[in-house]
């Protein structure tokens, strides 16, 4: 990390002074280590960007468990019934202990469809896998299910939130990218 001498009150008023002579990324990376987030990046996105929040705007994380919610409550997501009893991956030894942890899955889905149209079913098991404990031998990175995947995916297919691309893969419709930016917009609204 970078200290520029910067006072340990580094105020927002500071931002348009900084601003010419450091990098975006860098005044964040300033601005950071004196107050939260939060503001900052709302201020910045305010001050550049004209059109409405997106899914890239807010933090991964609070945004898919306010999606996760919205889904819950729209009541249309097909749950299978195994979801109580399945585990996610063979190199877990319990299944999920939140209830509600398809539609936590399927949001985190629908997150990585939005920001990498056209992934599949085989990228997205490397990303929720694992490494799997083989006692004293060394661990191994061993994929996530393809099941629990390929059914969250057709959940969101039958909602019509993403869809299958000719190529192969998922990419993102127009109403899923409206829900997920409508959602995102209120998760920026309720930080600030």
């Amino acid at each position: 990390r970078h200290n520029f001498g910067l006072p340990g009150s580094f105020k927002l008023s500071y931002y348009n002074e900084y601003k010419s002579y450091l990098s975006p990324v860098l005044l964040l990376e300033v601005m950071s280590m004196y107050q939260s987030m939060g503001p900052i990046k709302e201020h910045i996105y305010k001050d550049e960007h004209k059109g409405g929040v997106t899914l890239k705007d807010v933090e991964a994380q609070l945004w898919v468990a306010e999606f996760a919610k919205f889904l819950k409550k729209s009541g249309k997501l097909n749950t299978p019934k195994w979801t109580d009893i399945v585990k996610t991956a063979t190199f877990k030894e319990l299944p999920p202990q939140d209830p509600d942890w398809y539609y936590v899955r399927s949001a985190a889905l629908l997150r990585r469809v939005y920001l990498r149209q056209g992934v599949g079913c085989g990228a997205l098991r490397k990303v929720y896998g694992g490494r799997i404990n083989r006692g004293s031998a060394p661990s191994h990175h061993k994929p996530a299910s393809a099941s629990v995947i390929r059914k969250c995916l057709a959940s969101l297919e039958e909602m019509k939130l993403i869809a299958k691309h000719p190529d192969g893969g998922r990419v993102i419709t127009n109403s899923g990218r409206r829900d997920a930016d409508r959602i995102a917009s209120q998760v920026m609204s309720s930080r600030s």
